[in-house]
């Protein structure tokens, strides 16, 4: 329908093979806060945008100028998507599309999703384990090699999910890492583990001390951005990632 369709406009020349890394609101913020990070860290300047009317009527504003709160940023080699809205439950599916269809016009050498697996009682968890899911089964040995449980069960709601399913069908090299987390709160701490474990894969080395240090500020921040995506994750109901599936009987 007119209007119901999802655009990616490049604004700055991005080359063809290069990783793509998806840092979408879900539960904990955990892939928004650390794609922020990795933005900061990395240095990356703004590349492209997502363009929508399936978006509530919000822009945001940088010196004073208009700019699209989906954005992507990058360099020769990175591309790193960010978004500092909630995304509507009803937009969800043709973003991810939008995505992975973009990625495979780029012919893009991987695609990474970073999220949370929300645990009821995180506050008890000192150390956070990682998991991870891939698109095909040849690169399962790439998690376990870096130190990443394998989902052997379990559901998986909301972006992460669709984009994984997307890329599988486009025969694209994709990983989903997912750090335990809290469901409701912003969690650095889950972000700094699958930042570390992005690290491993890309062997890259990108400092996650600051975002441990200042997390409660990180976590004030984002109080505000964390309720609305829970209204948006209640749509899609995420809670069902809590559940078992049911096994057959033979």
């Amino acid at each position: 329908m007119v209007g119901e369709e999802i655009k990616i406009i490049e604004h700055k020349s991005i080359p063809e093979g290069v990783k793509i890394i998806c840092g979408l609101p879900d539960v904990g913020l955990v892939g928004v806060i650390a794609a922020a990070h990795m933005i900061s860290k990395l240095k990356l300047e703004e590349v492209a945008y997502i363009e929508t009317d399936l978006l509530p009527p919000i822009i945001m504003l940088e010196n004073g100028l208009p700019k699209s709160p989906i954005r992507m940023y990058g360099s020769k080699e990175i591309i790193v998507l960010s978004s500092e809205v909630a995304i509507p439950s009803n937009m969800v599916s043709l973003m991810a599309r939008s995505i992975v269809d973009w990625a495979w016009r780029k012919k893009a050498d991987k695609v990474l999703t970073l999220g949370g697996l929300p645990v009821p009682n995180r506050h008890e968890i000192e150390k956070l384990r990682i998991f991870g899911a891939v698109s095909d089964e040849s690169m399962l040995k790439m998690l376990t090699e870096n130190e990443i449980e394998i989902i052997q069960r379990g559901f998986l709601v909301g972006p992460q999910a669709l984009i994984l399913k997307y890329c599988a069908e486009k025969n694209i090299s994709a990983i989903t890492l997912l750090a335990e987390t809290f469901f409701n709160y912003p969690d650095p701490e889950a972000s700094s583990v699958v930042i570390q474990a992005l690290n491993r894969i890309m062997k890259i080395n990108i400092d996650v001390s600051e975002l441990i240090e200042k997390g409660e500020e990180v976590r004030l921040a984002m109080r505000d951005m964390m309720r609305r995506t829970q209204t948006e994750l209640a749509k899609m109901r995420k809670t069902q990632e809590y559940d078992v599936p049911g096994f057959y009987i033979r």
